[in-house]
C-alpha cells in the first residue's frame, strides 16, 4: 500500500437538509431531529469547511429523500475519478440521480455501481492511493469489488473490510494522514490496521471516531473532550463542529459533505 503525501481539498459539495429529515432512517438511539436546528448545524458545519479554506458547493433541498443530506454516501471522489454509488438502503437509491450530471463538472472520469452491487461510501476510507471498503448492512461483497476494479483501472488499489458493529465503516475510524489513524470499539484492535498509530477513542466518546481531516486540520464532533485532547496532542488543529442533530439519524461530521 502507498500512502503518500497528503491531498489537500479545495472543494467540498453539501445538500442542505430537507423538512422531510424527521423522516430519515435511524436506529432511534437519539430521538427525532429538530429540523430547525439541523439548518443552524448544517450552517456552521459549511463555515467550518470554508474555515479549512475549501470552497463549498451548496444542492438545494431534496424533500422526497430524508436522509440525502448525507451526501457522502452518495459518490466516493478520488483525484482520477468518481464513483456513483448504489445505496444499500432503498429508500436511498434516489438520491444517485443527477449526481454524474453534477459531478461531471470537476471529473473527466466518472464510473457507476450496479446490481446487485451495493455500496455507500461511508464505508468507505482512503488513505493515500489505497481504499479500505467496509462489507455492511448497506455495501455489499459486489460492490466492494466493483469499486475495486474501477480504482485499479485508475492505478488506486482497494481492500475489504467485514464489519461488525457499526452502520459504516467510518462511523467508528478516520485517517487523519501522516500515518495517524483515529479509532475504536472494533477498529482499535483490526489486524489490517496495526500499520498506523493508533489515535484510541474511548467507549463513551466513540461517536467522536467520525472526524475529518481537512488540510491540516481535524474537524470534531462538538462534546466530546477526551477525543479532542487525544487530537490535539497528535498535532491537529481541532476544529468543533456540533452536529447532534444529525446523530439522531446515526450520521456524523464525514457523512455531510462530499470533499475533493
Amino acid at each position: 500500500m502507498v500512502r503518500g503525501k497528503s491531498t489537500l481539498f479545495t472543494k467540498a459539495l453539501v445538500r442542505t437538509p430537507g423538512r422531510s429529515l424527521i423522516h430519515g432512517l435511524t436506529s432511534g438511539k437519539h430521538g427525532i431531529p429538530d429540523f430547525h436546528r439541523a439548518l443552524v448545524q448544517h450552517a456552521e458545519y459549511i463555515n467550518a469547511l470554508r474555515e479549512c479554506g475549501l470552497e463549498v458547493l451548496v444542492l438545494k433541498e431534496d424533500e422526497d429523500h430524508p436522509d440525502s443530506t448525507f451526501i457522502e454516501d452518495v459518490a466516493l471522489l478520488t483525484p482520477p475519478l468518481a464513483i456513483v454509488t448504489n445505496p444499500g438502503a432503498p429508500s436511498r437509491r434516489g438520491e444517485t440521480e443527477g449526481m454524474k450530471e453534477i459531478l461531471a463538472a470537476y471529473f473527466e472520469s466518472i464510473e457507476e455501481i450496479c446490481e446487485p452491487g451495493t455500496v455507500e461510501a461511508g464505508d468507505i476510507m482512503m488513505v493515500g492511493t489505497h481504499f479500505y471498503i467496509g462489507v455492511s448492512e448497506r455495501t455489499n461483497k459486489a460492490g466492494a469489488a466493483q469499486v475495486i476494479g474501477y480504482l485499479n483501472k485508475h492505478g488506486l488499489s482497494g481492500s475489504i473490510l467485514t464489519l461488525e458493529k457499526v452502520l459504516h465503516l467510518k462511523t467508528g475510524t478516520a485517517y487523519l494522514e501522516h500515518n495517524n489513524l483515529v479509532a475504536s470499539g472494533e477498529f482499535i484492535e483490526k489486524p489490517e490496521f496495526r500499520q498506523f498509530n493508533i489515535l484510541r477513542i474511548e467507549r463513551d466518546e466513540e461517536y467522536a471516531a467520525n472526524c475529518i481531516w481537512i488540510n491540516e486540520k481535524v474537524l470534531l464532533p462538538k462534546g466530546y473532550p477526551k477525543s479532542r485532547k487525544t487530537v490535539e496532542a497528535a498535532g491537529y488543529e481541532v476544529i468543533d463542529v456540533d452536529v447532534s442533530e444529525f446523530r439522531a439519524l446515526d450520521g456524523g461530521l464525514s457523512c455531510l459533505s462530499l470533499r475533493f
